[in-house]
């Protein structure tokens, strides 16, 4: 019978506990504990876009602004239509310093959900 836990002795449901511990780590302002516990659970489920959403989540609020990029540019390749990474990426952009590009994606975020954050930062008016 094949080894489904692999060499780290991690199984499906302890990647399931992380996920939800790095939910909690980022809610109690933690993102780099969030990272260090996702980062097992996207090596073990690369395809894993709900990880990859967290995990650009926890880069942004630690700052690490060009991982976030990273993350959710990967999560708008699987999910062009995900109006949150959309709008996330756009913050992204503009802590950069990237207005057009966060242009883009708020204005994107704000076409595919008319939440009222989201319009108010895509300033279709300008």
């Amino acid at each position: 019978m094949p080894d489904t836990a692999g060499s780290t002795g991690r199984t499906p449901e302890t990647h399931v506990i992380d996920f939800r511990a790095a939910e909690q780590l980022l809610a109690a302002r933690d993102p780099r504990g969030a990272v260090k516990l996702l980062d097992g659970v996207i090596a073990a489920h690369p395809e894993n876009t709900a990880a990859r959403l967290l995990r650009a989540r926890a880069f942004f609020a630690a700052a690490q602004l060009r991982p976030a990029e990273l993350e959710f540019t990967i999560v708008l390749e699987r999910e062009p239509d995900n109006a949150f990474a959309h709008f996330a990426l756009a913050r992204t952009y503009e802590r950069q310093g990237r207005g057009d590009q966060a242009k883009r994606h708020f204005r994107l975020a704000a076409a595919l959900d008319p939440n009222p954050e989201y319009l108010k930062a895509a300033r279709f008016e300008t």
